[in-house]
């Protein structure tokens, strides 16, 4: 289980998140929604150890430290909303960077097929040798996925994983989260903007604004038009898809 006790993280004179409570447990998705700025990516970065924070972050017994944050980041993988990268490698490089400990002069058959394999599962094989920084925003996007779930983590914090990607790519991207999360039975934390693909992929979803959380649960418990329209400021109406799942329609700002 991964624990946030009252952790608050102050920007400057900016507080982003304050005394959040949460507990997180394996085998499941939980997904932070909020307007921008409500401190869903400070709260990634803190528990990645980026930004410093007062209260506790613990994972099973282990609380983190900034004297030993490398430890701490073993298990996780951080896909942040910047990949952007002006390293002079190709794209199986940079996924096989994912396994920086088991990187060596001679590189194992294993590694380079689980790599390989992931790759095409995300249907970005034939980028294998193609020059990291000559890929769109989406590819690259695609490319340090692969190299997150290379790590072999326990816990996987993506920010805005799918932002640059087509309708395709992303259902591909959410159903492999989905899928590697209850196989590897991982702990997921992600940054959606898109309610509705929220919905779809998330066991829960945590509503964030002014740094507090304002509403967790299910997707239907979260997504209610009177909680949405006093967070996001716009007109909302839920509809229902065939599967039973919130729909969320946007239709017009407040006036």
């Amino acid at each position: 289980m991964l624990e946030l006790d009252h952790l608050t993280v102050q920007r400057g004179s900016l507080t982003v998140a304050q005394n959040i409570n949460a507990q997180f447990h394996s085998g499941k998705i939980y997904t932070l929604l909020g307007a921008n700025g409500a401190g869903k990516s400070s709260l990634l970065k803190a528990i990645f150890g980026e930004l410093a924070f007062l209260g506790n972050v613990r994972y099973r017994d282990t609380v983190q430290r900034k004297a030993h944050l490398m430890a701490w980041r073993k298990p996780i993988a951080y896909m942040p909303q910047d990949s952007h990268t002006d390293a002079e490698l190709n794209t199986l490089e940079v996924v096989l960077l994912g396994r920086m400990d088991a990187l060596g002069r001679h590189i194992s058959d294993d590694l380079m097929r689980e790599a390989i394999d992931l790759m095409a599962q995300l249907n970005i094989a034939e980028l294998a040798h193609r020059p990291i920084g000559a890929l769109s925003g989406g590819q690259r996007q695609l490319a340090m996925f692969a190299q997150a779930l290379l790590r072999r983590p326990k816990i996987l914090l993506l920010d805005e994983p799918v932002s640059a990607l087509d309708m395709a790519h992303q259902i591909n991207l959410l159903q492999k989260v989905r899928h590697y999360t209850q196989e590897h039975q991982l702990i997921c934390l992600m940054v959606l903007h898109d309610l509705s693909l929220a919905a779809q992929f998330s066991d829960e979803l945590l509503l964030l604004a002014d740094g507090k959380i304002q509403a967790q649960g299910t997707p239907k418990t979260v997504l209610q038009p009177q909680i949405l329209r006093q967070v996001y400021q716009v007109d909302i109406e839920i509809l229902t898809s065939s599967r039973g799942l919130p729909v969320v329609h946007p239709y017009r700002k407040i006036d």
